[in-house]
C-alpha cells in the first residue's frame, strides 16, 4: 500500500509553532514534551489568559472534547492537549475527525501520538491536511551526532558559550537519556557564569560513570599507563561498574579504528562515518603513535575483558587492569 500524501508542514521539535491543530508525532517524550511547553508558552506570551486543559485519548469520554474546545464566555485562547493518542478509542477518533472538519476558532488542539499504527485513520486525515495542522516531529535521537547538536543548540540558544570538549563530556555521561542531557545543559547554563568547559562539566558530574570511564581510556589511549591505572582505581573506588568502563574503551577504540580506515577531509570522513567533526579529530589525534596491529591487538584486548566482567571470569578487576595495560601499551 502506498504511504499517504503528506499536506501539512513538518517540523523539527525545535521550531514548534501553534497552529489550530499541531499533531506531534515521534517515539522521543523528552522531545516532545518541550515542542510542547514551547507552543503554550508562545500562546501564553501573546495572551496570559490562555486557558489550559489535559485530556488522554486512552479513557476518553464522549463529549469531552467539544466542552472544552467551545468558546468560553470571555472568549479567552484555549490550548488542549491530548496525550496517548496512539491509544485512542473509537469515541475519540470519531470525534477528533468531526471537530477537524469545522475547527474552534481561538482553540489550539495539540495531539501527542506516540507511534506505533493504532489511530491511522486519524493520522492520515491530519497529514492529509484536514483540519489546516501541522505535524512536529520527535523523533529518537540515536547517532551521538544527534545528541551533541541538541547539546550544541541548548548553549548557543541560550547564549551560553560551550567548548567542544565540554559538548563531548556531557554527551558521553549522559549518552543514553537525552532527558538527562537536556536537565545537565540547563543546570550548567543556569550556574555557570562562564564558558562551560571540560573543567566546569567534571566540577558538576565528575560522579557520572561514563565521564570517569571516558578519562580512563583518554589517559589509556595516550600511553599514560600509571595516570589511566590511578583513575581506574578511583572510579571504582567511587562505585563504578566495570561493564560501562569497558565500554567506554571500545566505543573510543572502534571510533579510531574506523577513522584510521578511512580516507579523505575530515568532513568528509564525518560524513561518511555518520559522526561529528570534532569526533574525527579526536580520533586522529589519538591514532598519533599506534599502528594497525597494536590497534587490532587492544581491540581483542578489551573484547577479552568484556567477557571477563560480564560472568566468564573471576576477577573484573583483573580483567579491567590487564585491559588498560594493553591499551595504554598501544597493543603491544
Amino acid at each position: 500500500m502506498a504511504a499517504s500524501k503528506i499536506a501539512i508542514p513538518q517540523l523539527t521539535w525545535d521550531r514548534a509553532r501553534p497552529a489550530p491543530v499541531v499533531l506531534v508525532s515521534g517515539t522521543e517524550s523528552y522531545l516532545a514534551d518541550r515542542a510542547i511547553r514551547q507552543i503554550r508558552d508562545l500562546l501564553k506570551a501573546e495572551d496570559p489568559s490562555l486557558e489550559v486543559s489535559e485530556l488522554t485519548a486512552g479513557d476518553y469520554v464522549p463529549g469531552e472534547l467539544m466542552t472544552l474546545a467551545s468558546p468560553s464566555l470571555f472568549a479567552e485562547p484555549r490550548l488542549v492537549r491530548v496525550d496517548g493518542v496512539e491509544k485512542t478509542t473509537d469515541a475519540f477518533m470519531d470525534e477528533v475527525l468531526a471537530y477537524l472538519e469545522r475547527p474552534e476558532e481561538g482553540t489550539y488542539l495539540v495531539l501527542r501520538h506516540g507511534g506505533g499504527v493504532r489511530g491511522k485513520r486519524l493520522l492520515d486525515a491530519l497529514r492529509g491536511g484536514l483540519g489546516g495542522g501541522i505535524e512536529v516531529v520527535c523523533v529518537e535521537l540515536k547517532r551521538d551526532q544527534d545528541k551533541v547538536d541538541f547539546a550544541v543548540a541548548e548553549f548557543r540558544t541560550a547564549g551560553k558559550r560551550a567548548s567542544a570538549g565540554a559538548v563531548r563530556a556531557l554527551v558521553a555521561a549522559f549518552s543514553d537519556d537525552i532527558a538527562e542531557l537536556g536537565a545537565a545543559c540547563q543546570q550548567l547554563i543556569s550556574d555557570a557564569s562562564d564558558e562551560v568547559t571540560e573543567a566546569t562539566v567534571d566540577k558538576y558530574y565528575a560522579g557520572r560513570v561514563e565521564v570517569s570511564a571516558f578519562r580512563v581510556a583518554d589517559a589509556a589511549i595516550a600511553g599514560r599507563y600509571g595516570e589511566s591505572l590511578v583513575l581506574l582505581r578511583h572510579a571504582l573506588s567511587s562505585g563504578a561498574d566495570p561493564v560501562p568502563l569497558v565500554a567506554a574503551f571500545a566505543s573510543k577504540l572502534r571510533t579510531m579504528a574506523r577513522v584510521s580506515g578511512a580516507r579523505g577531509s575530515g568532513g568528509q570522513v564525518a560524513s561518511e562515518l555518520g559522526i561529528a567533526p570534532w569526533m574525527v579529530d579526536r580520533a586522529k589525534r589519538d591514532l598519533q603513535g599506534w599502528t594497525d596491529t597494536g590497534l587490532g591487538q587492544a581491540i581483542s584486548a578489551i573484547a577479552e575483558a568484556d567477557a571477563q566482567v560480564k560472568g566468564a571470569g573471576r576477577d573484573p578487576v583483573y580483567a579491567l587492569e590487564h585491559m588498560v595495560a594493553r591499551v595504554a601499551s598501544r597493543g603491544r
